[in-house]
């Protein structure tokens, strides 16, 4: 089994979040979970990369080639070099069977999002977890549940998106797949 992990190409301000970022990568590879991410060394993105390959796990990159030739590629990695942000996108929810969002920004919003589209589409079936560390979703999760209460997600679209605040329920819940 893999695990899709979006996260930040920055580590962030909070030195938590990427204690947070180690402690999973640490924790999916122990558990013997495959890492499935974005192919950077940067970041929280490097982070999650080395502290699974510290910890004997499988790690697959996935990189647009414009990102490559920028030199961010993670190159202790299976890295797997393609044309676009979409076959990027496309090749990380094929090869996962469950996805999980680090702290991040806008990239990291937009493919989680994504991916929470597909899985409501029917697309694709795969849980969709927030990990919350320290609260840093909260601002997001209350915008989605605003948009259940007022009827633009309903009750069964508003259980796609799971949240999680420490990375011992992250991990439990994609041991229960």
């Amino acid at each position: 089994m893999r695990v899709c992990v979006y996260c930040g190409s920055s580590t962030g301000a909070d030195p938590r979040f990427a204690a947070a970022a180690r402690d999973l990568g640490t924790a999916l590879a122990r558990t013997g979970i495959g890492i499935v991410y974005g192919g950077g060394r940067v970041g929280l993105m490097g982070t999650v990369a080395d502290a699974a390959l510290a910890a004997g796990g499988e790690v697959i990159g996935i990189i647009p080639r414009f990102l490559e030739e920028r030199e961010v590629a993670h190159v202790e990695v299976d890295l797997r070099v393609v044309n676009s942000m979409h076959e990027r996108k496309a090749l990380m929810a094929e090869l996962s069977s469950a996805f999980v969002a680090l702290p991040g920004g806008f990239g990291t919003f937009e493919e989680f999002f994504e991916i929470v589209t597909w899985v409501q589409l029917g697309l694709t079936q795969a849980p969709c977890i927030l990990a919350n560390i320290h609260g840093y979703f909260d601002p997001l999760l209350a915008l989605v549940e605003g948009a259940h209460t007022q009827g633009f997600i309903s009750r069964r679209n508003r259980a796609i998106v799971e949240s999680f605040s420490t990375v011992d329920a992250i991990v439990q819940r994609l041991g229960g797949l």
